[in-house]
């Protein structure tokens, strides 16, 4: 960050803290708190948090699978088994005692057959194990994706942070330009004050007439007037400063920092060539990571044309009874369960679901590519722009500080010819305009200049 040199007051960009100030808050500070306070910040914080997790999410996928499941089961339905003859009903007349003894037992064996599956208590507990072989490179590819959203979410809160930086460091220069022209006005009306003194006297003793005197309470009026205004402003500016912030406002609050001095600024201007700013663009970096992510996503889905194959294995105990108490101790013959199996899957034909989803993601890629082109020369034409806002800016500093200097000069030849008569009080209310407007325009102009040098550092990446 590029240092910040305190301005002569010679030059009027003065910090004026009020003796009833309560908490006051310099640039770095102000900065700190926005860093972590800002809600931009705060959601892409939480962006990185989720980020990460889908990461280890990504990893567990190429681990083994084991599930425990337990049933304990009461079928009912015992008193619905009702005993019936229906094979003995078959019978016709020409069956003798034999036939019917035979059929009265096949009934009795159908009613208990039936009554078995009533009421009747079930166990069981099974521990089943999987692991993936080969998963069509989804799983590998899927970890790819995920590590690269996750450099994505910390380029993007970097880039956040950035913009908050910058959005602070714009806010709390209106605030000291705001400062120093409640500064300036103050002097101004102070000055004016003593004219007005002057001229009463003057008047009183018939050495001015009454129009000089209407002149010089008009100035005071205007310069209060004015002072009113710009206090109004300079509250608002704290104010959205502090939203800036993600604070609250608060009117016991005030803040002491300068502005970079363009006459006594000497650091080198950043890089502008595009080699070094497609390295250090935040934008660029992000778009880079975007199209990476969607290029393997293209990986994923021709996945579906590829086989998945699963190893797997479980044991498990079965037990029915028909009392609730009535267990059996497990048994690994009698009443456990082993296996293993080896699981291939390809889906043959989908509707060409497949076929259309990987247009799809082709399509998403190359509109990343596109997307990519189109902010890089939005960005070269940004650099280019910010370049002649800030030779534009050099110039209005070297205006400005010679207009500030010939206002001054011409004030100081209208007082000497107003203090003999030779010229009246008209040219030196004018004198003493011109001067407090060179003054604020020359504020404006640094201040102008400050921002238009951050938004050349920002348009390059240094910022």
């Amino acid at each position: 960050m590029p240092k910040y040199f305190a301005v002569n007051i010679a030059v009027l960009l003065i910090m004026v803290i009020p003796s009833w100030s309560g908490q006051i808050y310099t640039r770095e500070e102000a900065v700190k708190i926005a860093l972590e306070k800002a809600s931009s910040i705060q959601e892409a914080e939480q962006s990185l948090q989720s980020a990460t997790a889908q990461v280890d999410q990504a990893y567990g996928n190429a681990y083994p699978s084991i599930d425990l499941s337990v049933q304990y089961a009461r079928t009912f339905g015992v008193s619905d088994v009702e005993q019936s003859t229906s094979i003995s009903e078959m019978l016709d007349a020409s069956a003798d005692m034999n036939d019917h003894i035979i059929a009265g037992t096949l009934d009795g064996m159908m009613y208990g057959l039936s009554a078995m599956k009533g009421f009747r208590w079930g166990t069981q507990v099974g521990l089943s194990a999987n692991q993936v072989l080969y998963a069509q490179g989804k799983v590998t590819t899927g970890t790819k994706i995920a590590k690269v959203y996750k450099r994505l979410s910390e380029v993007s809160l970097d880039q956040a942070k950035l913009q908050v930086r910058f959005d602070v460091e714009k806010a709390f220069d209106q605030v000291i330009y705001l400062d120093s022209a409640v500064a300036i006005y103050e002097a101004s009306i102070e000055q004016a004050k003593k004219h007005l003194d002057f001229v009463n006297q003057s008047f009183e003793s018939g050495l001015v007439g009454e129009l000089d005197r209407v002149r010089a309470e008009l100035q005071v009026d205007e310069l209060s007037s004015g002072l009113e205004s710009t206090k109004k402003k300079q509250l608002l500016a704290k104010n959205a400063l502090l939203n800036t912030m993600g604070l609250s406002w608060t009117a016991d609050i005030s803040f002491q920092g300068d502005l970079r001095d363009p006459a006594s600024f000497t650091a080198t201007l950043p890089d502008t060539s595009m080699t070094g700013i497609r390295k250090r663009r935040k934008e660029l970096v992000l778009l880079d990571a975007q199209q990476e992510m969607y290029d393997l996503n293209v990986k994923i889905e021709e996945g579906d044309y590829k086989p998945m194959v699963v190893l797997g294995g479980s044991i498990s105990y079965a037990h029915g009874g028909n009392e609730w108490n009535d267990w059996k101790a497990p048994d690994w013959d009698e009443n456990i369960s082993k296996k293993v199996y080896l699981s291939v899957t390809m889906n043959l034909f989908n509707g060409m679901q497949t076929k259309e989803n990987i247009t799809m993601a082709k399509t998403d890629l190359r509109k990343a590519q596109i997307q990519k082109e189109s902010a890089e020369r939005g960005i070269r034409l940004e650099v280019e722009s910010a370049v002649n806002s800030y030779e534009d800016a050099q110039k209005q500093i070297t205006i400005r500080t010679r207009q500030v200097e010939l206002a001054k000069r011409n004030l100081e030849l209208t007082e000497a010819a107003y203090g003999v008569g030779k010229s009246p009080q008209l040219d030196l209310l004018d004198a003493n305009l011109s001067l407090r407007n060179a003054k604020l325009d020359y504020m404006s102009a640094v201040v102008d200049w400050n921002t238009a040098y951050n938004a050349l550092l920002k348009a390059t990446g240094e910022y």
